[in-house]
């Protein structure tokens, strides 16, 4: 960026052009770095099963012989409850992983269990399926594909009739997902995501939570970009089927909102947004205005103290407006008018203030939005400034170095849109906070601190002065012999003294 010319530095060409360039370029850098954060995970579903509470009924480990014997038993024997029992017992005993280990070498067993899956005793068929659920919760891949015979009729039953069927099947389904790529081969010809398109029309809470978790496994697996979310083929694929749309209406805010369900919603559409096959497909279908009124009606939630779990739901939403925010398909489809700039902005800083008292953590997730709505957004810019938010950001600097940088850049986006702007930020608070920032040792939060400071220079020479005044020269010696900041402390020196 920076180049000797005349026996001093200067910016290479112009200096806010250049300024913009760098600065983009370590955003898609940052950007590329969190669309890798994902949550793969396993879920064991065991409320609902019974004898689960009871007193005295421990779990043992069991061997070939007994293993066969609940078998039979539930397979053979005289009376529905003798056979119930067999399952029980089995399936407790399958919460060891050796007891797994020897059930999948055990000859036969796996298809004797799929056997009474698939009887028409709903008692028995239901305690098989929990002996399913505890075998796809095992860490052991060789577990996972000798589950692949049941797939092709637990995808069966996620069209049927019994919730709470449904509800294990789905939980089922995403564990052996995640675990294998195998079950994910055979998964997706057998009609896995017009199956789960199916269900997401379900009345039930239970299983539309439960299908968003099935869904998300699916959606981080790595082929998931190429092979499962492009809209190539109707119906086989994610964008290619309903999906899309019946999510965003599970997120829409109002009375019907479920926050479980929202949530998972809410991380299947992240996955989705950063696997970058087809976002403008979802602006289309109106992601921006319905993540939009989201982060209203969260604000909301917060000014009336319902806050209750409110941060499980607004990191995925945060991410998706941010990324979508990040495309270029944003402008081209009036992403601009599905936003309306004061009220997102006077929303955003309801979240960071909550963010600050109780969940310090989720503080970058708010400011990367931000810095993302301002970034091309002279609009945004001047919602931050006419609702006087510049003192309330700069409160922010001392919580920790990666929010400092963040709104630094926040505020490089605002300094950048020219002179009418900067008169907003000087005189007022922004000088002595950015000497402050001057005398930390952060690298990061050092340059973006030169960055603002040649902005701010530049269409306000008064503030040169004042920098100057107040020992700004001596806060930048300090960084002169630091490889990655001597080029833009000299220059900075240079503009501070001669204009």
């Amino acid at each position: 960026m920076w180049n000797r010319r005349q026996g001093h530095l200067r910016p290479v060409g112009c200096g806010v052009e250049e300024l913009r360039r760098r600065r983009r370029e370590r955003e898609a850098a940052l950007r590329k770095a969190r669309r890798e954060k994902q949550l793969v995970s396993k879920r064991l579903l065991r409320d609902g099963a019974p004898e689960e509470s009871e007193e005295g009924c421990v779990a043992l480990i069991l061997g070939e012989a007994e293993i066969q014997q609940f078998l039979w038993l539930a397979q053979r024997g005289t009376e529905e409850k003798e056979r119930e029992r067999a399952l029980v017992s089995l399936r407790r005993g399958l919460q060891h992983p050796e007891t797994q280990q020897t059930f999948i070498r055990l000859e036969g067993s796996m298809r004797t269990l799929v056997g009474i899956l698939t009887s028409n005793h709903a008692l028995l068929q239901l305690e098989a399926a929990r002996c399913l659920h505890e075998l796809s919760h095992s860490e052991q891949s060789a577990v996972a594909e000798a589950c692949l015979p049941a797939t092709s009729y637990l995808l069966t039953y996620i069209s049927g009739h019994s919730s709470d069927l449904i509800e294990l099947c789905l939980y089922t389904l995403g564990n052996l997902i995640v675990e294998s790529e195998a079950v994910r081969r055979q998964l997706l010809p057998q009609g896995i995501v017009p199956a789960l398109a199916a269900c997401i029309q379900s009345p039930h809470l239970t299983v539309l939570e439960a299908l968003g978790y099935a869904l998300s496994q699916l959606l981080q697996a790595k082929e998931a970009p190429e092979k499962i979310i492009p809209s190539t083929s109707a119906d086989s694929s994610v964008l290619g089927s309903t999906l899309p749309q019946h999510m965003l209406q599970l997120l829409q805010p109002g009375p019907k909102l479920n926050p479980e369900v929202a949530v998972e919603f809410a991380w299947c559409l992240h996955y989705i947004i950063c696997s970058q096959v087809n976002n403008a497909l979802l602006i289309t279908h109106g992601a921006l205005s319905t993540l939009g009124l989201l982060v209203l009606d969260l604000a909301g939630a917060v000014q009336r103290s319902e806050d209750a779990g409110l941060e499980l739901l607004v990191c995925p939403v945060l991410r998706c407006l941010s990324n979508l925010l990040t495309e270029a398909a944003f402008e081209a489809v009036g992403g601009q008018m599905q936003l309306r700039d004061e009220r997102v902005v006077a929303a955003l800083f309801i979240l960071l203030q909550f963010f600050l008292q109780k969940q310090p953590s989720l503080l970058p997730e708010g400011l990367w939005l931000l810095n993302n709505l301002t970034a091309n957004s002279p609009s945004f810019c001047t919602s931050l400034l006419s609702l006087d938010l510049i003192e309330p950001l700069l409160h922010l600097l001392p919580v920790s170095n990666v929010v400092s940088v963040l709104v630094l850049t926040v505020l490089c986006n605002v300094a950048e849109k020219g002179p009418a702007y900067c008169q907003h930020l000087w005189p007022g608070p922004l000088l002595p906070s950015l000497l402050d920032t001057l005398a930390l040792s952060d690298t990061e939060v050092v340059g973006q601190s030169l960055e603002l400071l040649q902005l701010l220079f530049l269409y306000r020479p008064e503030a040169a002065q004042a920098f100057l005044q107040h020992s700004g020269l001596q806060a930048l010696e300090r960084h002169e012999e630091e490889a990655q900041l001597q080029d833009r402390v000299h220059a900075l020196q240079h503009t501070a003294l001669h204009g």
